[in-house]
């Protein structure tokens, strides 16, 4: 019989859980990589740069990495859907590296299709090509989304003689900020809201004294999928309660994961639910 998908693997692991909320909360792919480059044939005249690509700190795309694959296998319409941004050919080969365990392949197929040189470093030390992802993860991985989660707000000014009376917001993230005072309620829904909600406010071009008006947040391609929030700006003890659904766009999101960074250790790591 067929051994079965890291998918098939987790959702065996939860169900065999005790915990009664059946949640599966774990540190996610292995950190680092070692890919070993076979050479062929008419390779061996040559003498290569290297012979293999050694990965490190991968912290800041493994856990996303794994929080898409659980997103993609729990929902069977998403891998339709998604290839319209990333290409039905990036997710069929990131679905099956996945399933078979194949983890330093799938990190080097989303550092070379998706993102740009500038993002990491690299270099040549021995015989090993050494690619360093050290860094942020949103810079790393949620920016490189293509347009999923673009949004875009249109602002127009009171005052005619406003240099820039009609303005336009593009955000390829959802950042909340924390509030400023704390509120009653549910911190992450109005921090969302803010951030898509229409406003009127003080223009703040050189010289203007007139009111700068916000409509509301649109997402450019419609709803997505799924929403990522980068709440880098938040502390965890503004953090004692998650929701775990979220109106959005006349959506409602259900919560998938989060990532975790521990300061000291300079180490993200993720959590997730399966079947939640």
């Amino acid at each position: 019989s067929r051994s079965k998908t890291l998918f098939e693997e987790i959702r065996a692991s939860v169900i065999n859980n005790d915990d009664s909320n059946r949640s599966f909360w774990k540190p996610v792919l292995p950190w680092g990589g070692v890919f070993a480059i076979r050479a062929g044939r008419k390779a061996v005249s040559c003498i290569p740069l290297y012979v293999e690509i050694s990965l490190k700190n991968t912290c800041s795309i493994d856990g996303f990495l794994m929080l898409l694959y659980v997103i993609l296998r729990e929902n069977s319409t998403f891998p339709r859907e998604l290839s319209s941004y990333f290409g039905k050919e990036f997710i069929d080969h990131f679905l099956y590296l996945m399933d078979s365990y194949d983890f330093t392949t799938v990190k080097l197929l989303w550092i070379w299709n998706k993102m740009e040189k500038q993002q990491y470093k690299s270099k040549i030390h021995k015989a090993s090509l050494e690619i360093d992802l050290f860094g942020n993860e949103h810079e790393n991985f949620t920016k490189n989304l293509e347009n999923l989660m673009s949004t875009v707000q249109e602002s127009y000014c009171s005052s005619w003689k406003c240099p820039l009376r009609v303005q336009k917001d593009m955000q390829k993230t959802v950042t909340i900020n924390p509030p400023s005072e704390i509120p009653h309620g549910d911190l992450i829904q109005q921090a969302v809201e803010e951030f898509f909600s229409s406003r009127l406010e003080k223009c703040e071009e050189y010289r203007c004294v007139g009111q700068r008006q916000f409509s509301q947040r649109i997402f450019c391609y419609g709803p997505p999928p799924f929403v990522i929030l980068n709440m880098q700006q938040w502390k965890s003890e503004e953090l004692a309660y998650v929701p775990y659904h979220l109106a959005l766009s006349s959506h409602k999101y259900f919560l998938e994961g989060a990532t975790l960074f521990n300061k000291e250790e300079h180490h993200y790591s993720a959590a997730f639910q399966i079947d939640g």
